[in-house]
């Protein structure tokens, strides 16, 4: 009789402990994230939360993420924590799904560009897990064969211009100075550095602005004389496919473009320097491109969601990450890391990338409420200059035009 009661209380403690288990569902990309973000869990969260009763299952959303998340959310299925891209948090704000995380986590460790970037209305919404900068990734021997200085840090945009400009002259009809995408995200921090503001105080652009007049003229000016081409005039898609051909100087890209030149252009001798600074201002500007780790306001756990997070971002798991070579870490004080003190390109381009992120006037890539649309009449300009279809003022007039239409909905 004995015996059987303690069984029972014994099968009790099993099922009241089976009722404490607490699992927490994070949502993210696909792709090769799973097995990174598997390889953080079982590492790091799994063994600091075993105690607390607190399990951690991946589901990755395979397809368009912000379409998934966003059908998730309003259907009341997305999970606890999950990635938010910086390009469409506005969008996500305006939805109230995205808990803030103020008293939640501490964002003192981290960058204060990123926390920035993730900062509406004083409310943090998010915890940047990583990022990337743009930097200027120029091809040695093509700087050597033309005897022509590589760019540098002290470049501003006229010297740079004289370089790739002179670089052209020496090599001839089948070489080029630079690789220029006609894409906003490669262009627009020429503007930032100008001092254009991506919105006024009333949330509208201004693209006939002097500052970004400006910059979309220097950039779109590179193209003159064949000194800069566009990626899809080499047969390519992007730039670093340009400075893989070997045909190009310099190529506008982020840390992203090292593995690419490790598969794709082993033999290529490459360096790296930070974006010139705008002869006008004497300051750089540059893109934050983000990601940051966000709780669902819908959430039933948040507090051990918020465990979760706060694991995620810790210095354990980013001094992992940068030794494993997979991004950029946010944390601060990661800029004294030994991993960027090594003289190999790749760990040189991600030094320049970390430094990136506080150097001049640096923002977020992001949209706006408009979302991805914003970007289309900037872009259409771009192109159509770019490809001499149009001039830079008649392209941008075109574009203004657009860009209030949108902005009108």
């Amino acid at each position: 009789m004995k015996r059987t009661a303690l069984s029972l209380l014994a099968l009790s403690l099993i099922a009241a402990g089976a009722q404490a288990q607490t699992t927490i569902k994070i949502n993210g990309y696909a792709g090769q994230d799973p097995a990174i973000v598997g390889d953080l869990i079982n590492r790091f969260v799994k063994p600091q939360l075993a105690k607390d009763n607190i399990s951690v299952v991946y589901e990755p959303l395979q397809g368009d993420y912000n379409q998934s998340l966003t059908t998730l959310l309003a259907a009341g299925n997305a999970g606890d924590v999950f990635y938010l891209p910086a390009e469409t948090l506005d969008t996500y704000v305006a939805t109230n799904k995205i808990q803030p995380l103020n008293g939640l986590v501490s964002t003192t460790p981290f960058l204060k560009s990123l926390n920035t970037t993730f900062t509406r209305n004083g409310k943090v919404y998010a915890i940047a897990k990583d990022f990337n900068t743009l930097t200027l990734v120029y091809n040695k021997d093509l700087f050597d064969e033309a005897k022509v200085a590589y760019p540098n840090n002290n470049d501003t945009w006229t010297s740079l211009q004289t370089k790739l400009t002179n670089l052209k002259k020496a090599l001839g009809n089948d070489y080029y100075g630079i690789c220029l995408a006609p894409d906003f995200a490669r262009m627009g921090q020429f503007a930032f550095a100008n001092g254009w503001n991506q919105f006024d105080s009333k949330g509208k652009t201004n693209l006939q602005d002097p500052a970004f007049v400006a910059a979309f003229n220097y950039f779109t000016g590179l193209a003159k004389n064949k000194v800069g081409v566009q990626p899809s005039e080499l047969s390519q898609d992007w730039s670093g496919g340009c400075l893989a051909t070997g045909k190009v100087g310099v190529a506008i890209e982020g840390n992203w473009i090292v593995g690419f030149l490790k598969d794709n252009a082993p033999n290529l001798k490459y360096g790296t320097a930070l974006i010139p600074k705008a002869d006008k201002t004497g300051k750089r500007g540059n893109f934050l491109y983000t990601v940051g780790w966000a709780i669902n306001s819908d959430s039933k756990n948040k507090a051990a969601a918020a465990k979760v997070l706060n694991i995620l971002t810790s210095a354990p798991v980013q001094q992992y990450v940068l030794e494993q070579g997979l991004a950029i870490p946010s944390r601060t004080a990661l800029q004294s890391n030994a991993y960027f003190k090594k003289t190999d390109p790749g760990a040189q381009n991600s030094l320049a990338v970390f430094q990136g992120a506080s150097d001049g006037t640096v923002k977020g890539y992001t949209f706006g409420p408009q979302g991805p649309d914003w970007i289309k009449p900037i872009n259409t300009a771009l192109a159509a200059v770019l490809s001499g279809q149009k001039s830079a003022a008649d392209a941008l007039k075109q574009a203004q035009s657009d860009m209030n239409t949108l902005q009108k909905r």
